[in-house]
């Protein structure tokens, strides 16, 4: 009997909760040395991120109007999903390098995250909105709002949990996204696109794509739909740039510095404050 055939696995982009290979139809080579093989991933050209962001801004209506109560489910079940795909993730991660047993732990702390924050989803606009003292006849309310569509560019050290670590901050708090996965670890991408898209997020509220920070990021910090741009690192050049071309529509920029994901104190609902906008509203008091 002939020996099977092993199927590999195609690495594409995920738009529009749709999996697709660049328009350019580049790919970049990314050497495993965990089995010394290559790997080709999509390179992500400038038409790809714009459909990306179109994709963000047509799906942020909908996400914005969903109940917090309502996001926290989807985020919940995301968490399910990916404790069910958790000995694929481990192996992805291992393949980029990570030992046995920090992947293993990497992709529990994943999921630890994803419910943590499906549990802070319906309470800090509780916590963080306020009543106002005012000096007049007047009832003076701050609520908080999503800011829109977001950028996230994740640490070049970012392994998954880094990677959901921005992202699900940012969603969970009405807004979409637009991500780019590290350039050295890619892998997860694919897997990560298919947990979300099997755990009910709609299409367009998360958008993955792949290829090079430097050829993108003049593209993500001038485009003039994007909302706010998220960035964590510590490059000097880098954060000059995005802060120089971002204030050409007044862009809200986040700079995050490196941190390690994998303690607990790097969690925290102020992560949800970076994507959001405060709105204060004025009432009369009646007589």
């Amino acid at each position: 009997m002939n020996k099977r055939l092993n199927v590999r696995k195609t690495h594409k982009m995920f738009i529009n909760g749709k999996f697709v290979r660049s328009e350019s139809e580049r790919t970049y080579n990314w050497n495993s040395k965990q089995i010394k093989t290559s790997i080709n991933i999509c390179q992500a050209s400038r038409k790809d991120f714009r459909d990306a962001i179109i994709s963000a801004k047509n799906a942020f209506p909908s996400w914005k109007s969903k109940t917090e109560y309502n996001r926290a489910q989807i985020i919940y079940r995301c968490a399910e999903i990916i404790e069910g795909r958790s000995p694929q993730l481990i192996e992805e991660l291992a393949l980029q390098g990570i030992s046995q047993s920090k992947a293993v732990t990497e992709v529990k702390q994943t999921i630890d995250t994803l419910v943590y924050f499906a549990g802070w989803a319906d309470k800090y606009n509780q916590i963080f909105s306020t009543v106002n003292p005012v000096s007049s006849p007047y009832f003076s309310f701050s609520v908080l709002e999503p800011t829109g569509i977001i950028v996230i560019i994740p640490s070049e050290k970012s392994g998954l949990l880094g990677i959901l670590g921005g992202i699900i901050p940012t969603i969970i708090g009405g807004n979409t996204c637009v991500t780019l996965m590290p350039q050295d670890y890619p892998l997860c991408a694919a897997s990560l696109a298919e947990s979300l898209h099997s755990s009910d997020v709609p299409p367009g509220v998360v958008n993955i794509i792949t290829g090079f920070q430097s050829e993108l990021l003049e593209h993500f910090a001038t485009h003039m739909e994007v909302n706010g741009l998220i960035y964590f690192g510590e490059n000097i050049d880098t954060i000059t740039a995005i802060e120089q071309n971002a204030s050409q529509n007044l862009k809200r920029v986040s700079i995050c510095h490196d941190k390690d994901w994998m303690y607990n104190d790097s969690l925290h609902p102020y992560s949800i404050l970076r994507t959001q906008e405060t709105k204060t509203t004025w009432h009369p008091i009646g007589y």
